[in-house]
Formats: C-alpha cells, structure tokens, sequence
C-alpha cells in the first residue's frame, strides 16, 4: 500500500502534526473507532492530565493498528475530539511522538462531552493496512 503526504504551497502549512490531505493507493483500509484513555480494564488514565490521555490514546491506536497490520506510518486521517481547544499544544506535542512522517489528515473538534466525564480527548483514525 501506498500513501503519500499533500501538503500545497497555496495554502497556509498546517499549525500541528497532520498534512493538508493524503492520497492513499490500495485496496485495504483499516477503520478505527474513537479511542479514548482508557486502560485494559476501562480505567480511564491520566485523569485531568490531557497529554497524559493522549498518549493512553495513541499507545491504545498503536495496538489496533498492530492487530489490523498497519502502523503509525499508515494513519490517513485522525479525527481528534477534545473537551477543550485549549489543549492543543499538548496534543500535538504527543503526536509527534507517534506520527514522524507523511502526517495524515486531521481534524480537531470541540465537544461538550465525550463518553466519560474523565475523558478529555477521543480520536478516530483511518489507515491503509497490508
């Protein structure tokens, strides 16, 4: 599988770990449903910490991405839904850790609420697989 980065000199460089778009060859995705922070017992980790829940997040992503035959390197689009805006930073911060090249495609909403009162962050994903 193939997926290749567009990031267009026309339009503003993206102010975080993601690109503008990516084109993706294959026949093979994985879909991933919104993860949060939560631990192999449901605990949901690093209460009120959100760089914290988002590496719970991601280390969660990286073991669905294991299972479905794929990787980081993979990820096509990310859809980050966050408690508040003002965690940004943090989140990218984190990213970056997980995400090193042909970033995917990504979108960050606010929202009112997610699933657990104690969950600051959920991110859905889509990836090629092999």
């Amino acid at each position: 599988m193939k997926k290749k980065a567009i990031i267009s000199s026309r339009l503003s460089k993206p102010v975080g770990v993601f690109s503008h778009a990516v084109k993706a060859e294959g026949q093979k995705f994985l879909f991933i449903s919104g993860l949060t922070a939560r631990d192999i017992n449901g605990t949901v980790v690093g209460k009120g910490d959100m760089k914290a829940q988002t590496r719970q997040v991601l280390e969660n992503m990286r073991i669905v991405l294991e299972e479905g035959g794929a990787s980081f390197d993979q990820v096509v689009k990310v859809t980050v839904y966050v408690t508040d805006l003002k965690y940004f930073k943090e989140i990218h911060e984190v990213r970056a850790d997980y995400f090193k090249r042909d970033l995917p495609a990504s979108t960050l909403v606010q929202v009112s609420r997610l699933v657990n009162e104690d969950c600051l962050i959920e991110i859905d994903a889509i990836a090629i697989s092999g």
